[in-house]
């Protein structure tokens, strides 16, 4: 297992931006593909947008155009910038690791912690 360590979360007014890192433990980073989830309170946790080891991206609809997810390998970071965000976007955010095994059999991967976004006036 991999082990993720996310920051960046915090207090933002509406319109506004943050950006989230998860930084990884261990040297089979790059071949990872790598996950941004949220959870908010009384919800499921959802996806909101994968970057698998070659850097393609697919994302939810509901963060389309708003989100980028990207990579830097050298660092064992991915990172999720969030623009414009909105009331609705509050959660925890949580990063996702898969070994290219785990996506083969759809396993379950290795979780950060959570970092807590708050989008308030």
């Amino acid at each position: 297992q991999v082990q993720l360590v996310e920051s960046g979360g915090g207090l933002v007014q509406p319109g506004g931006s943050l950006r989230l890192s998860c930084v990884a433990s261990g040297s089979l980073f790059s071949a990872y593909t790598m996950g941004w989830y949220r959870q908010a309170p009384g919800k499921q946790r959802e996806l909101i947008a994968v970057i698998d080891r070659k850097g393609s991206t697919n994302y939810a609809d509901f963060v389309k155009g708003r989100f980028t997810v990207s990579r830097d390998n050298a660092k064992l970071t991915v990172y999720l910038q969030m623009d414009s965000l909105t009331i609705e976007d509050t959660a925890i955010y949580y990063c996702n690791a898969k070994s290219p095994l785990e996506v083969v059999t759809s396993g379950p991967g290795s979780w950060g912690q959570g970092t807590q976004v708050t989008v308030s006036s």
